[in-house]
């Protein structure tokens, strides 16, 4: 058993990880942030969980839209799902992944 305080968790970088564990196929790391991450779409499912600070997930689906995740929100993004996180200030959020997904 470990116990993490994801409040203080700080990466050396913008989206810098702690890895957790890995469950079967899929990896659970802690992100810290203070900088957007570039457009992109995965070929898995991931979800996200903010634990601390707020993001505004861009999406592009049936044009673009942004959704406002605060601490407490998990959003599930399909694949293919093409999106880009933005925190306001600094942000600490879940990653539930495929393994070898970057």
């Amino acid at each position: 058993m470990k116990l993490l305080d994801a409040r203080t968790f700080r990466a050396e970088r913008p989206w810098g990880a702690m890895d957790i564990t890995t469950l079967d196929h899929a990896s659970v790391r802690l992100h810290w942030t203070n900088e957007a991450y570039h457009w992109h779409a995965n070929d898995a499912t991931e979800v996200f969980v903010v634990l601390d600070g707020q993001v505004d997930m861009h999406v592009r689906d049936d044009g673009e839209r942004v959704v406002r995740l605060a601490a407490g929100d998990i959003l599930r993004v399909d694949p293919a799902d093409e999106h880009y996180a933005d925190p306001i200030g600094e942000a600490r959020v879940l990653v539930i992944e495929r393994r070898d997904s970057e």
